[in-house]
């Protein structure tokens, strides 16, 4: 099968040129503080079996990160109230621009983060209460 790598994490990462303005997003919208956290460097946030690290790229290196439009990968968010989530995002001022659609497996909502990623709110559906 070939080798067996050991893996000991993986987490999400994104590039932000305007590093600041990321953080304090992230820092608003999961309700933590990030940790470990360098000022204008690296800053990461564990919450809800997510880890999100966050780093500001070299002068040399900005134009490997410029947005590229939504590409294919999202962050989504498994919630308990999809509305208060929704409202939420609001108040930060990144409301979704669409509506809420249902799926064979929940409610989910789309929006989208100050670099334009996209994120996903999902609410599941209640599990139908067992006969006895």
């Amino acid at each position: 099968m070939g080798i067996n790598v050991e893996y000991q994490a993986a987490f999400v990462t994104l590039a932000a040129a305007n590093f600041e303005e990321i953080v304090e997003f992230y820092e608003q919208l999961l309700a933590i503080a990030p940790n470990p956290y360098r000022p204008g460097v690296y800053a990461e946030f564990s919450a809800a079996g997510l880890r999100l690290g966050i780093f500001k790229p070299k002068a040399s290196h900005q134009s490997e990160f410029l947005p590229q439009g939504s590409g294919s990968m999202s962050l989504c968010f498994e919630v308990t109230h999809l509305e208060v989530a929704i409202a939420h995002l609001g108040q930060l001022g990144y409301p979704p621009p669409g509506e809420i659609m249902s799926a064979s497996h929940g409610r989910e909502i789309y929006a989208y983060d100050p670099l334009g990623n996209r994120l996903i709110f999902h609410q599941s559906i209640e599990p139908f209460p067992s006969k006895l």
